[in-house]
């Protein structure tokens, strides 16, 4: 964001509508303005280079060239934080997701016209999410747009001289930024790992393209987690879109309990939930890990996790998209370690071998 002016924001939605929607949202903030409006991406190249904006609300679909082409030409061209506005359609969540991995910001919920009792919780939601886009870490941005290539390889089953300790799990949560992140990580974990809880701030529609997209990738097994399953080494459990995810002791081991009960620091899932089951648990040989995110879930429950024995790691600035969850981590000492995330997995290796 230029000097202390305010936040800048050019909308590119080929619907009247919810471009005059969204601009009245953002001028109801003393801290930003809508510069400009664009029904295509044409037109909102024009006006990128002419108003110089902060952020910009992207649309999917549109006529002349798809939200998709353009964020990739424009996080090749000239990158800069972009919101997508999506449909909570599968559809829809293949195509955010894809455009989280060429470098946006995050997204936001297409707006209903009729938003009607929803309509603060909206306005709230993304004047959040703008204000957070305008502080982000745009070399983070500008590193997932670099990374676009044919996917590589799975890594290797097995890693040689790494052999998991029993009984010990790994409990990540992360928020904005963090499905690129937990992809990062899941990346440098083989088939035979502990098994691996996940909480990610994202909604139902889209944490099943998620798990599927990264079981497509990953050498372990990657699950949207569903009730009752038993917690096997070398699989993933992640939390359903708007379900908490926690641990218990069944007969035979562990299993998950997916739980409909309120909202955690605005969350469904929430992190802290997931880290307090851990404890509640008495699983004290568990390493935690946060990472990048907006808000403050997770902070002070890997803090009780570290004070109970467990290992805890939080991802560090640098690295990070927003440094809101693993930054409130640090402030308060929850971390026995602040990595760059493209070492974290390399390091849960060292902390759940045997040797």
């Amino acid at each position: 964001m230029a000097g202390t002016g305010k936040i800048k924001v050019l909308i590119v939605d080929d619907s009247a509508v919810i471009r005059q929607l969204l601009t009245g949202i953002i001028a109801g903030n003393d801290d930003m303005e809508v510069v400009g409006t664009a029904a295509d991406p044409y037109i909102a190249r024009d006006k990128i280079k002419q108003l110089s904006p902060d952020v910009i609300t992207l649309d999917v679909e549109m006529p002349r060239m798809d939200g998709i082409t353009f964020l990739k030409n424009l996080m090749r061209l000239r990158p800069m934080p972009v919101i997508m506005i999506s449909t909570l359609t599968e559809a829809g969540a293949d195509t955010t997701l894809e455009a989280l991995q060429i470098g946006a910001f995050d997204y936001v919920a297409k707006p209903k016209q009729n938003l009607g009792k929803w309509l603060a919780e909206y306005e709230q939601e993304i004047s959040a999410k703008i204000r957070a886009a305008a502080g982000a870490n745009l070399r983070c941005l500008e590193a997932s747009a670099l990374r676009q290539r044919p996917q590589a390889v799975k890594v290797p089953d097995k890693i040689s001289g790494y052999q998991p300790r029993p009984g010990q799990i790994i409990a990540i949560g992360a928020s904005t930024g963090g499905t690129e992140a937990i992809k990062t990580v899941l990346l440098g974990l083989p088939a035979n790992c502990p098994p691996v809880v996940v909480t990610q701030h994202i909604p139902p529609q889209f944490s099943t393209s998620y798990a599927l997209r990264m079981n497509d990738t990953c050498a372990m097994n990657v699950h949207e987690a569903t009730n009752q399953q038993k917690l096997l080494p070398g699989n993933v459990y992640i939390a359903p879109g708007d379900r908490h995810l926690k641990l218990r002791k069944g007969p035979n081991g562990l299993v998950t309990q997916l739980d409909d009960s309120d909202r955690v620091n605005l969350h469904r899932p929430s992190v802290q939930v997931m880290f307090d089951s851990v404890l509640e648990q008495g699983l004290h040989n568990t390493v935690g890990v946060l990472l990048t995110g907006m808000g403050t879930d997770g902070a002070s429950a890997l803090l009780r996790m570290k004070e109970a024995g467990c290992h805890t790691i939080i991802q560090d600035e640098a690295t990070s998209v927003v440094w809101g969850m693993p930054g409130a981590a640090f402030r308060l000492g929850a971390g026995d370690e602040v990595k760059p995330l493209d070492t974290i997995a390399g390091r849960l290796l060292q902390l759940t071998n045997k040797h």
